[in-house]
Formats: structure tokens, C-alpha cells, sequence
């Protein structure tokens, strides 16, 4: 969808505007979502980041996802000045003055490998990332920018982020504060639960795992299907993924298969040489959590916006 086809679909006479989710988890699927609490949103963000009429912003990614969608409906709420460009791995060939730019990690990653573009990195007012895990290592290059980086936490169904994390600066911290009006809990599992009736008409139970604190923060620990329950211990996949990164320099996943023995056992699908990735896992990894199955494929398994499409790895450890 073309930013003027969302314009379109925006000031037509519905009350809705189709979404689709990434798919991270499965199938992407087709919501409708109430175009008030998208402009709630919109101005909930704008006002926790103190932005005003004539500010500028980047858009860089596809108004088919909410992501983008918002980054339109910010500055139509707010009376930002939109620059758009096409979706890219590259998005700053231009110099802007920005103060604000919404980037997945691998935007933000080619950025910092090119000079001139690191340099229009630093200079945004208020860059926030999202859509994936950011790398500790990149992590570790934001803290030192001079502007506000934020990791961003939410979804389609609550209409971008209900919660923003610093990166930068003195105040960096690993926990992701709520915006005002959102009001958050755990199950008995420790699953987030979300009450944010401005942009989001019922309470939503998530499926990540996360310690909450007294002020009301929260960090993240991973996902609740990402678990694999190996001969009664509890495996979280995206701890074993977060050991191994320091070692692994070709794309991988971790998954789980069925097992007659073990309920279900660590599988690992890697691009590279699973000899050399067995040799590495038995060396960093705690005993239970090493796979023990092993498989070369031609294609780590990504959504369209680059997530680990943990359900099509699962079909590939199957086999």
C-alpha cells in the first residue's frame, strides 16, 4: 500500500482501517482497527515525547503494517512534516533534520555501517526501533548517541507501541516504561496483560514472559510458546538464541521437535555448518539446553518484516 492509498483509506467515511500482523508467530492476519484509537495513539506518542506542529518525520517503512501506518497518523494528529521515502535497508541517502524516525533493526544496522548515514542517525531528535530484537552489540553503538533512541514494545493489536525503553544516554535501561493511560499485570504463568482502553477495547493477554517492577516497568524475558519443556526442564529459546550470538556468525534459529523420550528436544536450524555449530553449543551452553538435533537449511525462516517465523522453523525441525 502507497502512503496516498492510506490517505485515502484514512479519510474515507469508515470509522476502521485494514491492518495485517507481521506473522512472527503464524499466519499474518487481517484486523480491522478503530481509526479514533489510532489517532489516541498517535497523540499519546506525541505528547510522551514532547513533539509539536512543524516538527519533522521520516517514513520509511510500509503503510501495509501498523508501524507505518502510525508514523502517517502521528504527524496528521500532530501537524508533523512528513518526508516519505520508499522502504529500504538504507533509508537516510538524504540528509534530513529529523526529529523523529521510527526504523526496524536492520535499518538502523546498515545505517551505522556508512558513515554519512551514521552521522544522520545521531542527529534524530527521537529514533525509535522496533519490529525485532536490537543486538547488544548495536545496542552498545546507540548508548553512546547524543539524541533520544527508544526499543519500542507492542503489536498490531494495540496500534504500535504502548511502551518505550531508552537506549541512550544516562537514562538507558533494560526496562520498558508504559505510556500514560496503560495499565499492565501478569498472569499466574508471568505473561504481560495490557489494559490500554484508549487505543486497544479489551484487555490483551500476551504471550511474553516479564518481571514487573514496583514503579510499574517491565522487562523482558521471552515468550511463553517459546518454551521447550525437555525432560521436565523449562527452556526459554530466546535465552539459548542470546547465549549463542557471541559465537554464531552465520544466520541460525532454535526450535523444538517432538520426542518419545523427552517430550520435546532443542533443535537448531542454521545456513552454515551444523558440525561446527554442534562443537560451538556444547562448549557455551548449559547441558540442557544443547540441541540434539542439528539441521542445515537453505533459508533461515523470516516474515515479511524480517521477524524469526518461529511456526515455519517448527515445520522445518519436524522433518
Amino acid at each position: 500500500m502507497s502512503l496516498e492509498e492510506f490517505l485515502e483509506e484514512w479519510n474515507n467515511p469508515s470509522e476502521f482501517v485494514e491492518v495485517k500482523t507481521s506473522g512472527s508467530t503464524g499466519e499474518p492476519k487481517r484486523m480491522q482497527v478503530e481509526k479514533r484509537r489510532m489517532f489516541n495513539s498517535a497523540r499519546i506518542t506525541c505528547d510522551f515525547l514532547g513533539l509539536k506542529a512543524g516538527d519533522t518525520a521520516l517514513l520509511c517503512m510500509s503503510t501495509d503494517y501498523i508501524a507505518g501506518k502510525m508514523m502517517v497518523v502521528r504527524s496528521i494528529e500532530r501537524g508533523l512534516k512528513l518526508i516519505s521515502v520508499a522502504p529500504s535497508g538504507h533509508p537516510l541517502t538524504d540528509n534530513y533534520q529529523l526529529s523523529l524516525a521510527a526504523m526496524v533493526p536492520m535499518q538502523v544496522y546498515n545505517s551505522l555501517q556508512v558513515p554519512e548515514e551514521k552521522e544522520r542517525l545521531m542527529q534524530i531528535r527521537h529514533l525509535l526501533i522496533g519490529g525485532g530484537a536490537i543486538d547488544e552489540a548495536m545496542e552498545k553503538e546507540l548508548r553512546t548517541f547524543p539524541h533520544a533512541v527508544w526499543s519500542t514494545y507492542g503489536m498490531t493489536e494495540t496500534l504500535s507501541h504502548i511502551a518505550l525503553r531508552r537506549i541512550s544516554g544516562p537514562e538507558a535501561s533494560e526496562w520498558y516504561t508504559p505510556l500514560p493511560t496503560v495499565r499492565l499485570s501478569q498472569t499466574a504463568e508471568g505473561c504481560l496483560v495490557i489494559d490500554a482502553p484508549e487505543v486497544c477495547a479489551q484487555t490483551l493477554v500476551t504471550n511474553d514472559i516479564v518481571e514487573l517492577s514496583p514503579d510499574g516497568r517491565f522487562r523482558i524475558r521471552g515468550r511463553k510458546d517459546n518454551v521447550i519443556c525437555s525432560g521436565g526442564i523449562k527452556i526459554q529459546i530466546e535465552e539459548v538464541e542470546r547465549i549463542l550470538k557471541p559465537y554464531v556468525r552465520v544466520p541460525y534459529i532454535i526450535s523444538k521437535r517432538k520426542d518419545e523420550k523427552f517430550g520435546e528436544v532443542v533443535v537448531l536450524l542454521t545456513e552454515g555448518d551444523t558440525d561446527e555449530l554442534r562443537d560451538i553449543c556444547e562448549n557455551v551452553l548449559p547441558k540442557y539446553h544443547i540441541p540434539k538435533v542439528y539441521i542445515h537449511v537453505n533459508q533461515i525462516p523470516l516474515t515479511e518484516t524480517g521477524k524469526p517465523a518461529r511456526k515455519q522453523a517448527e515445520l522445518l525441525a519436524k522433518k
